[in-house]
């Protein structure tokens, strides 16, 4: 079994694109299921018992509800349980259609219901209030303030913007061009507020590395953003700058790099911008994905029925 795995997840990578990451997790979503039904008997297995070596053929759907059975004693949440049987169908389908099982038992399990929690996101003010707090005096805090207005003025997830190059920024245009899930590429546009403040912090760091090294970088090559050894900035750093930088303006609520991808794309519904277009400048593969974004305030409600109500 561990030759199918490794197969079914090289699969994943060089047929379909998914990351790393996410092949990892899929390997330990896999290795937990086997774990579960080794310890419980519910399928033989040979060889060593660590979850990969087991027979295929015999698991059942009765097995799976039983998993997710136990995953919800454990307090998964649905969202987990979800991932985890999507994994799991993942596998079972790549097998059966190499011929190594007649039926994927994980058909007729039926997917958790999911909650619908409405998306982390910042009021208008509360964002320009972060935006302009950030000072741009040094090199890093001029870097931090680019970072943050691509971020908002995008929509693009921390992991694409950490993956920027500096070639993949067209200021002409006033696009980045954008490697998203799946290796798939898309153009999106970003304001001139996020544009300024990418060329302020490159003209920075280039006069930075002129000081310290003789040298500059090359205009055509290399990440769009530096850490401070001068090399790429990780989406873990940015999200832990991003931390900082909310506490010390004084925002309340938990600020992520993926909160600013929530506000942007509630900021643009809200103006009137057409779903579709939003899910193209997000790059969603699914228009449901999109659509969790069309949650209107509680304010704007009570604004809207106080004005529109005659009998208040």
């Amino acid at each position: 079994m561990d030759s199918l795995i490794q197969s079914f997840l090289d699969a994943l990578s060089t047929e379909r694109g998914y990351s790393r990451h996410t092949c990892r997790a899929y390997r330990k979503d896999l290795n937990e299921f086997a774990d579960f039904l080794i310890k419980n008997d519910l399928m033989p297995a040979f060889g060593d018992k660590k979850g990969v070596r087991f027979q295929p053929e015999a698991v059942t759907a009765i097995a799976i509800r039983g998993y997710l059975g136990y995953l919800y004693n454990k307090k998964n949440k649905k969202s987990t349980m979800a991932r985890k049987l999507s994994a799991i169908r993942s596998f079972f389908k790549y097998i059966v259609k190499h011929g190594q099982v007649e039926n994927n038992p994980a058909d007729a399990v039926v997917t958790p219901k999911q909650e619908k929690p409405i998306p982390t996101y910042l009021p208008i003010d509360d964002v320009f209030s972060l935006l302009d707090s950030i000072q741009t005096g040094s090199v890093l805090s001029s870097r931090n303030r680019a970072i943050f207005e691509t971020l908002y003025s995008s929509g693009i997830r921390v992991s694409e913007l950490a993956g920027l190059d500096l070639k993949d920024v067209d200021f002409a245009s006033g696009t980045i061009r954008v490697m998203g899930k799946g290796s798939k590429e898309r153009i999106v546009p970003i304001g001139e507020k996020a544009a300024q403040a990418i060329r302020a912090y490159r003209q920075n760091l280039e006069a930075a590395l002129m000081q310290k090294t003789g040298k500059t970088t090359s205009p055509e090559q290399g990440p769009l953003f530096l850490n401070k050894n001068y090399t790429r900035l990780s989406a873990r750093s940015i999200a832990r700058i991003l931390d900082q930088i909310a506490k010390a303006c004084g925002i309340s609520v938990p600020v992520s790099p993926h909160a600013l991808r929530h506000t942007f794309a509630t900021h643009m519904l809200d103006a009137g911008a057409d779903l579709r277009v939003v899910q193209e400048l997000l790059g969603h593969k699914s228009l449901s994905t999109t659509q969790k974004y069309t949650h209107v305030s509680i304010d704007r409600l009570m604004e809207t029925y106080d004005k529109a109500h005659p009998r208040k």
